[in-house]
């Protein structure tokens, strides 16, 4: 799995500031009760709701790898619908091109 273009740049030129942000974020996923699946469906619908789809298709690939199935990521796309409103449909050609292989 390869990381957006933006994130590599960021590890690239702020290390330190990367494995700050590295470290963050592996204490949040091992403080989680979630498992991993459900854990990466909610981190999309997340990222979704935010319009933030450069880490779509590296969440999506996770995902998949855990388990889930293209409609669980579809869903977990469209799950903030309601509430974000349709910024979330921005996000859909992201993920389902990585579920599908078609990006990254």
């Amino acid at each position: 799995m390869s990381v957006s273009k933006a994130f590599a740049l960021f590890m690239q030129e702020a290390p330190a500031h990367a494995k700050a942000w590295t470290q963050a974020a592996e204490g949040l996923d091992a403080a989680s009760a979630l498992d991993k699946k459900t854990e990466e469906l909610a981190y999309i619908a997340v990222l979704a709701a935010t319009g933030n789809t450069s880490g779509i298709p590296f969440h999506v690939l996770s995902a998949k790898l855990h388990g889930a199935s293209r409609q669980e990521v579809v869903s977990a796309v469209l799950l903030g619908l309601p509430a974000a409103g349709s910024v979330v449909i921005g996000a859909l050609p992201s993920a389902v091109e990585a579920y599908d292989g078609q990006s990254q």
